[in-house]
């Protein structure tokens, strides 16, 4: 049992990392960088962006939670639960917040692109930052789990 709790507790805390890493990215890199686009090209490159970086973050998030709720499961260590719910509530947390600004974008033609539409893509930015921070939360709280 001992192989499989290293395991579980291993891939936790290796996909919370991956998943804090991508959102850091996004935050730091990939935002920045498309708010010196003009309005049309900022919501044509955020739409696919957007869709390709919640693939990934959604299955990184999950896959940490099932795997820090597993090494809770078999350690009784609660630290494992906590992690595991720190990185799950990416998904109500984009559900809540993220969603009603995602729709409003998802919906917005190019032809209707305004002033508008980059107000919400920079608020967007700042709600996503929330998405690491929660990342972030895990990852540490798994490195101290693992000690």
């Amino acid at each position: 049992m001992a192989g499989i709790l290293a395991l579980c507790q291993q891939f936790a805390l290796v996909t919370a990392a991956i998943f804090v890493g991508a959102a850091v990215y996004v935050s730091m890199v990939e935002q920045p960088a498309r708010l010196h686009l003009d309005d049309r090209s900022l919501l044509t490159e955020w739409k696919p962006s957007y869709q390709r970086g919640f693939l990934l973050q959604a299955s990184l998030a999950l896959v940490s939670a099932l795997f820090g709720l597993a090494a809770f499961w078999i350690s009784r260590d609660g630290r494992w639960l906590l992690g595991a719910l720190l990185i799950f509530g990416n998904w109500p947390y984009t559900v809540f917040i993220l969603l009603p600004v995602n729709k409003q974008l998802e919906a917005t033609l190019l032809e209707d692109v305004n002033a508008r539409t980059r107000d919400l893509i920079m608020l967007w930015g700042i709600f996503h930052a929330g998405r690491s921070v929660l990342g972030l939360g895990a990852t540490v709280v798994y490195l101290w789990a693992m000690n």
